[in-house]
């Protein structure tokens, strides 16, 4: 996992080779005039998608984990909360692997909480077990899907 600003991305551009076309991406868009949307980049090789969701309490907010994407996450309208843990200490499988969906959930209990501001990203690979939108109220948020 990694955590930062929009303005540092280019510390994590060569982790990918999808990156700096994902952050260069993030950078272009007026955040207050973007609409909910999927927006493909690179097919299904990096897309971008722009949703308005209902933030959850800690207990409701599962960990989830992928295999076959890395996430970057914003929030766009206001803070977001997140939980995290190590993959491999995620013990409590809550439903099987959803191959066509890329996603696995867990009953665990995050090791970790933690918040971002509009204008900071996590990134969460595969090994990062996680709780997104933990909060109150309804969020605008934009996830780029990266293929791992």
């Amino acid at each position: 996992m990694i955590i930062d600003s929009l303005k540092n991305s280019v510390r994590v551009e060569s982790l990918s080779p999808y990156f700096k076309q994902a952050f260069d991406y993030l950078k272009s868009l007026d955040f207050s005039k973007l609409e909910t949307r999927k927006t493909e980049l690179n097919g299904d090789v990096l897309f971008v998608m722009v949703n308005d969701t209902n933030l959850k309490t800690k207990d409701a907010a599962k960990l989830e984990v992928h295999n076959k994407y890395i996430d970057i996450q914003m929030p766009i309208s206001h803070a977001e909360s997140f939980g995290w843990k190590d993959r491999v200490q995620c013990k409590s499988l809550n439903a099987p692997f959803n191959e066509e969906k890329d996603i696995e959930f867990y009953d665990d209990v995050p090791t970790t909480y933690f918040t971002l501001q509009p204008g900071e990203f996590v990134i969460f690979f595969p090994e990062d077990g996680h709780a997104p939108c933990v909060g109150e109220g309804t969020i605008r948020k934009i996830i780029v899907k990266v293929k791992n």
